[in-house]
């Protein structure tokens, strides 16, 4: 049966989910920002939710970074990382993603003042705290910043080395893609991978193959971050299917960040079929007014996918996901129960 009649919500919101590529900072929602704006004496464009709500609504690209850099000047102590840590968990918890592989820009918090120890040890003890409470898991990848000094990325990656027994699984590359070359960074990844941690990149998204093609060489990224437009080079889509490489696709985001006109355009369909690796992620949930759940959702109204296809999705991102071969095995059997 497609994956069309109306019970299809409450299917996928109980359908086992992994989510590799969603932003902690970018997952604070309107009544939390207002906690912690009022906390910190920061003033914001509204007083109250609905007001934040309709502040949230995704205008450009600008708006968007007015936003992330607002919800960051809110996060000062480790009691409000926890806080965003704990809904975060809670709202993962409700949608059944029981493993979440979460990007964190410490170098913005590091430039604004936060003791990167204190940070770390915080959210540490609060995913430990979630996972007792709820049975969802917890993993970070704090991102490099292509757009701003390499010296803050030198604090990332000494962040991320002193992480990985807090949680710490990889090194991310986040930022600006055009005009912000790769290679500054080349020796933070081979540092990273040195140390044991995994390596992953956005690219693909402002700007075109190139940026992939990169990130591939020059970070060694085992996971593409939004990658929707490889498909404008005929031969790097080959390879990423040939390869096996993991594109982690966040379908509203890009139609909200104008990288298509709306999801019908998307490419995550013709990337699919060619073969690649492609799993569904939120990115930054509240910003684009979506959830995992919903983009889901959104996928089988838009290109017809079944309840089987939907499920092949959950179960790749699984495969991709930076987990030791017992959670693995625990986690594959989550799947198995469920009768698609």
């Amino acid at each position: 049966m497609k994956a069309t009649d109306s019970d299809l919500s409450d299917w996928l919101l109980a359908l086992p989910k992994v989510e590799l590529h969603v932003h902690l900072e970018g997952s604070i929602q309107p009544r939390t920002l207002l906690r912690l704006a009022r906390r910190r004496g920061v003033e914001l464009p509204a007083d109250d939710e609905e007001g934040l709500a309709e502040w949230f609504r995704f205008r450009d690209f600008e708006h968007f970074v007015d936003i992330y850099l607002t919800c960051s000047r809110c996060l000062r102590d480790p009691e409000d990382f926890q806080l965003i840590a704990r809904d975060f968990i809670a709202e993962q918890a409700r949608q059944n993603i029981f493993h979440s592989e979460v990007h964190f820009t410490i170098g913005t918090h590091l430039q604004n003042g936060c003791n990167g120890q204190e940070v770390r040890e915080a959210l540490w003890e609060t995913v430990c705290e979630g996972e007792r409470e709820h049975g969802v898991t917890v993993r970070w990848i704090p991102d490099i910043v292509r757009n701003i000094s390499p010296r803050w990325a030198d604090r990332t990656v000494e962040w991320a080395l002193a992480g990985t027994d807090h949680g710490v699984v990889a090194l991310g590359l986040a930022g600006i893609e055009k005009g912000f070359s790769v290679e500054p960074f080349r020796e933070h990844f081979t540092a990273a991978a040195a140390a044991g941690l995994h390596c992953v990149a956005h690219a693909g998204e402002h700007d075109g193959p190139g940026s992939i093609r990169a990130v591939l060489e020059l970070c060694r990224a085992e996971r593409i971050g939004h990658g929707v437009r490889a498909i404008e080079d005929p031969d790097l889509v080959q390879e990423l299917a040939s390869r096996g490489i993991p594109v982690e696709v966040c379908p509203s985001s890009n139609v909200c960040l104008g990288v298509f006109e709306d999801l019908s355009q998307h490419t995550f369909d013709r990337l699919h079929r060619a073969g690649v690796a492609v799993s569904v992620h939120s990115d930054d949930p509240p910003l684009f007014s979506t959830t995992l759940t919903d983009e889901y959702r959104r996928l089988a109204e838009t290109f017809g996918y079944r309840r089987s296809d939907l499920s092949r999705f959950a179960r790749r991102a699984l495969q991709h996901a930076f987990l030791e071969d017992a959670a693995r095995r625990r986690a594959e059997a989550r799947f198995d129960a469920v009768e698609e």
